[in-house]
């Protein structure tokens, strides 16, 4: 008698940390590479004001153990599908930053899973020299970061040495809050999944996109005009593999609108997340 192979045990479900408060029609933030929940401080008071906001650590990140075996975005969309498939979720609108922002993506993709989404500079469009000028900047800065670990809450008091430390980041970093900084240093440093993430985005699976007229909700790709970790070039093959999408320029931010432009990326949330079940709506992408 022939023996059956034993069976691959399933991948176990990702206990996600996250915050959940404010009261209204639930809304998802995922964050990006390296950081936490706690990088959407600028606009959580505006978005916790008129929807119920679910803001979540990826795992190997923040307070959420790393997963099992590979960390890629398939595998993050696996462990984000489960745990809103848990917490009975699917549907929800939600807003990605970064890595996240691309996250965001690839769980629109699948169809299903999200209502209404806001892609923050999403990584994964660079093409030629931008791919090895992202992955050596990013690890460059990375490396730089925990080698200053124990300098770090003098050196994101000093406006002066924020605007050194995030150049890359933001259009005016020296305006950026000391605690912001500080946090998110804390956490590039902590994380255990960053290194391994930052190759498979720079070097691992191709973002893929969906045809015209399959898209089922409302979808703004957002980018700032100053970004120089995702450079605004990209945004234009973004838009050509999600050709149903709204491409919205942020005119004075860099990689992250949520705190060069925290008023206007508010703005643009509410409005495209208001009416999730209707294509339809008036275009109100430009706050």
């Amino acid at each position: 008698m022939t023996v059956p192979p034993p069976a691959t045990p399933a991948r176990p479900a990702a206990s996600i940390h996250h915050l959940r408060r404010g009261r209204g029609k639930p809304l998802l933030l995922i964050h990006g590479l390296g950081s936490s929940w706690q990088t959407w401080a600028p606009i959580l008071p505006g978005l916790e004001a008129q929807r119920e906001v679910i803001a979540i650590d990826l795992p190997g990140f923040g307070h959420t153990p790393p997963l099992p075996g590979d960390v890629t975005i398939a595998t993050l969309a696996d462990a984000v599908t489960d745990f809103l498939t848990r917490e009975d979720l699917l549907g929800i609108d939600a807003v990605g930053t970064s890595m996240g922002a691309r996250l965001v993506l690839e769980l629109v993709r699948r169809g299903g899973v999200l209502g209404a989404v806001v892609s923050l500079d999403p990584g994964g469009f660079w093409q030629g020299w931008e791919r090895s000028f992202f992955y050596n900047t990013v690890a460059a800065s990375i490396t730089l970061i925990r080698a200053l670990q124990p300098a770090m809450p003098a050196l994101t008091a000093s406006p002066v040495t924020r605007s050194v430390l995030f150049a890359q980041f933001s259009s005016h970093p020296w305006a950026l809050s000391p605690e912001l900084t500080l946090t998110e240093m804390r956490s590039f440093a902590a994380s255990p999944s960053t290194d391994e993430l930052l190759r498979n985005l720079a070097y691992g699976e191709a973002q893929q996109g969906m045809p015209r007229g399959q898209l089922a909700h409302p979808l703004v790709i957002g980018w700032g005009r100053w970004d120089r970790v995702c450079v605004p070039a990209q945004a234009a093959r973004a838009q050509a593999l999600f050709p149903d999408a709204r491409l919205h320029w942020f005119d004075h931010s860099g990689h992250f609108p949520h705190w060069d432009m925290p008023t206007q990326t508010l703005q643009l949330i509410l409005n495209t997340t208001a009416d999730s079940g209707n294509l339809e709506v008036k275009d109100r992408t430009k706050v």
